[in-house]
């Protein structure tokens, strides 16, 4: 274990920050584990619990892991934020709705399907990505007041809704045809656009847009 996390530290130094994958950034970020809990499964643990969640209620989630307290958690999701601070271009735009794969390709290699909301603005920059449920198999049973309640409250001028198959199928089920269209109807009711719908795989994606499966207003 030891001898893991000096490696893990000389190789880092060695090859840039790009080298560590998510869970072993998260062993640099924690130092180290306790004795019940070893710190390469902690980093396991958290990373997924941050996958599972939205960034409002990290530090709450984090907090549910044995060996994470306040000070941990938050230290973690203060990195994050630092992270997409750092990171954020006030002058970048989704020129059109494929533009958010980058910022959604790490749902692609989960085992169970996420399904993300993308809100944006007028500008059409991103407001927020937020998981709307988790390994439901199943896409009809999302309800369009759990997809537009947030949009509303951050005045988004639209959304994208995006979701991953582990299959590697990218192509999308009658399930997910039909809730698009569910969707696309509330969206004209409530005046945000919906502009597309994105199916991601580990090397694929499909756009309802570009295959002109979007419903348009009537």
């Amino acid at each position: 274990m030891v001898k893991e996390k000096i490696d893990l530290r000389r190789l880092t130094l060695k090859n840039g920050l790009s080298y560590p994958d998510d869970r072993e950034l998260i062993m640099l970020i924690l130092g180290s584990g306790t004795k019940k809990m070893p710190i390469e499964i902690m980093a396991e643990k958290i990373l997924k619990t941050l996958m599972a969640t939205n960034p409002e209620h990290w530090v709450e989630k984090l907090c549910f892991i044995e060996g994470i307290g306040k000070s941990k958690a938050l230290a973690i999701a203060a990195a994050l934020e630092l992270g997409r601070r750092m990171n954020r271009n006030p002058q970048a735009v989704v020129t059109k709705p494929v533009d958010v794969i980058p910022f959604i390709k790490q749902y692609a290699i989960q085992q169970s399907e996420h399904f993300v909301c993308v809100t944006v603005n007028g500008a059409k920059e991103i407001l927020a990505i937020r998981v709307l449920c988790i390994g439901t198999g199943n896409m009809a049973v999302l309800k369009p007041c759990e997809i537009f309640s947030e949009a509303v409250k951050e005045h988004a001028s639209g959304i994208i809704i995006c979701h991953n198959h582990p299959g590697g199928c990218a192509y999308p089920s009658d399930a997910d045809i039909e809730t698009t269209k569910t969707l696309s109807r509330a969206s004209h009711i409530l005046g945000i656009a919906m502009l597309d719908h994105i199916i991601i795989t580990k090397n694929s994606y499909f756009s309802f847009l570009e295959h002109d499966l979007l419903p348009v207003d009537e």
